[in-house]
Order: C-alpha cells, then sequence, then structure tokens
C-alpha cells in the first residue's frame, strides 16, 4: 500500500521572520481527505564543543515558550540558504567564543516530524581555541562545563529536556568509546 500524502490545497495562516504556518488539505491512502497544520522552518544546527579534557561546552538560557531556564549545547537557526557546516561553525565561536581545529558531522534528526519540516543538523567540535563571544542583542546565556560522563548521565535520568543535546550526547560518547572522537 502507497502510504504517500498528496497536497490537494495550501493555504498560509502565517508568515513570521523564522517559521511559516500552513494548513493543507490532503488525500489519504484509503482515498478520504484530511487536514495537515505545518510549521514551515528553515532549520537549525547544533554543535557540541568538546574539550581536551572531555568537557562538553553547554549553554544555559531562558527559554520564553518554556518559562524555564535550559541546558543545551550551541545551537541556532540557518539562516535562508545559509550552509548548515557554516552555520554550526557561526554558532560556535558566537554563543561559546570559540573556534575548532575539527568539525564532526553527526547527521541530522527532525526535530518534530508530527508537524514541521525542520531539519537540524548535528555536528561536534575538537581541537578548541578562545576568540571571543558574539552574541546576538537579544542573546543572554551563561557557559557551562560538564564532562562527557556526566552528561550522559544527565540525559539517562531526565535531567537534560532538549532533544538535539541529547541526541549529540549520546552519540557523541558512543563515537568516543570506538575511538572515533
Amino acid at each position: 500500500m502507497d502510504f504517500t500524502e498528496n497536497t490537494i490545497e495550501s493555504e498560509i495562516l502565517f508568515e513570521g521572520k523564522i517559521l511559516t504556518l500552513k494548513k493543507d488539505k490532503v488525500s489519504l491512502p484509503n482515498g478520504g481527505t484530511s487536514f495537515r497544520e505545518i510549521v514551515e522552518h528553515h532549520g537549525g544546527v547544533c554543535i557540541a564543543p568538546i574539550t581536551d579534557d572531555n568537557e562538553f561546552i553547554f549553554v544555559r538560557q531562558y527559554r520564553y515558550a518554556y518559562s524555564e531556564m535550559v541546558l543545551e549545547l550551541p545551537a541556532g537557526k540557518l539562516e535562508k540558504g545559509e550552509d548548515n557546516l557554516d552555520a554550526g561553525i557561526r554558532e560556535l565561536e558566537e554563543e561559546t567564543g570559540m573556534v575548532a581545529d575539527k568539525i564532526i558531522s553527526l547527521g541530522h534528526c527532525y526535530p518534530s516530524p508530527g508537524y514541521t519540516n525542520e531539519y537540524i543538523y548535528l555536528y561536534a567540535a575538537k581541537g578548541l581555541h578562545e576568540t571571543e563571544q558574539k552574541l546576538d542583542a537579544d542573546e543572554f546565556l551563561a557557559l557551562e562545563r560538564i564532562p562527557v560522563e556526566k552528561a550522559v548521565e544527565m540525559v539517562m535520568n531526565n535531567e537534560i529536556y532538549d532533544s538535539k543535546t541529547q541526541i549529540i550526547i549520546l552519540k557523541v560518547n558512543e563515537l568516543m568509546k570506538k575511538g572515533e572522537i
């Protein structure tokens, strides 16, 4: 059976700076129709700075949507047409004041496939050198170093809630065990 849903009609409900909200009427595999609300997004990037002492450099920042401080790895949205690797390198320096000798691709993930087409590209950064933080005018965060092993424990104990950060921590841990990072 072909499970593909095809767009019959599409309506833009909202178009903003970082996302567009659409309502699509779709044909279903059984011949019926339904509606899908979709958030279109240019995508994002998340990068894990790893020190020579095998510590992650995290950012802790207030996330308005959750009304709380969130511990996560440096991340940001892609500008329209921006290369995801370039964005990762940019976010690393902007948020942590670091540049890296080596950037390792960890693939990508879908943060919420039920309603958005966003991709988040995942990277690790090794061979860190300090430069200068370049925070956006509306960006306020604190840096925090946590050993890789402790970060894995925090993921497993439900102390780190951000999914992209969880994925990177677990991937980096496995790659370190194999001697690949």
